[in-house]
């Protein structure tokens, strides 16, 4: 059976900006990762204050990722809070789940 899911996604334009000063990282090439079928997705209940947010480790086809995102409802949107490169530990954590 197959699914076809249609996912969009939103940030703060300023916010995006700024993350691509600090890390180097678009939003836009986070968004990739999203389609990697070997991402990890976490809760963070540290930072879930306000809302659900979840870190997603996967490849952006470029480079392995971290995202912190929150999904919006109603509509389920993922909104992309911040992205980042993966550090060593997050991209040991990330190969060793893909052999799994």
């Amino acid at each position: 059976m197959v699914y076809t899911i249609n996912v969009r996604f939103e940030w703060d334009g300023k916010k995006a900006e700024r993350n691509a000063l600090k890390h180097g990282i678009t939003f836009e090439l986070a968004a990739f990762a999203f389609d990697d079928p070997f991402a990890l997705v976490v809760d963070d209940e540290k930072h879930s204050v306000h809302e659900r947010r979840h870190w997603l480790i996967g490849d952006s086809g470029e480079k392995v990722l971290v995202v912190v995102f929150t999904m919006r409802p109603p509509d389920g949107n993922i909104r992309v809070v911040s992205a980042r490169r993966a550090n060593r530990r997050e991209r040991r954590i990330y190969e060793e789940s893909k052999r799994l």
